[in-house]
């Protein structure tokens, strides 16, 4: 299992164990994380699952690919850097310990 900390926007933190082979957004959605809306159901047709990534996990990340890329330009208030489609993010054991913050509204 990884722990995973969702921050809402309002700053409430929720520190989840996620299994590996789930995503970060069905993490969020089976532990009732609000914030994350994941309306698509994980196919990255939206951009409802969007998070802000801690910096120190940037690059402890596998990169974007071309789809979620796409995805992110209709997301609210994407940052270049941190904005990731938690959908996207298959977790695996190197996951332990992973902070995502949410914006503060999905669109």
């Amino acid at each position: 299992m990884a722990k995973i900390t969702y921050i809402e926007h309002n700053g409430t933190r929720h520190e989840v164990d996620v299994a590996p082979g789930m995503t970060v957004m069905e993490g969020a959605r089976d532990n009732g994380i609000p914030g994350i809306d994941a309306d698509c159901g994980g196919a990255c047709a939206c951009s409802t699952c969007h998070v802000y990534v801690d910096p120190d996990w940037i690059d402890r990340l596998p990169p974007r690919d071309p789809m979620e890329e796409d995805m992110l330009d209709f997301a609210y208030e994407p940052d270049p850097e941190r904005s990731r489609l938690t959908c996207q993010l298959k977790v695996t054991d190197e996951f332990d310990g992973l902070v995502v913050q949410m914006p503060e509204r999905q669109i």
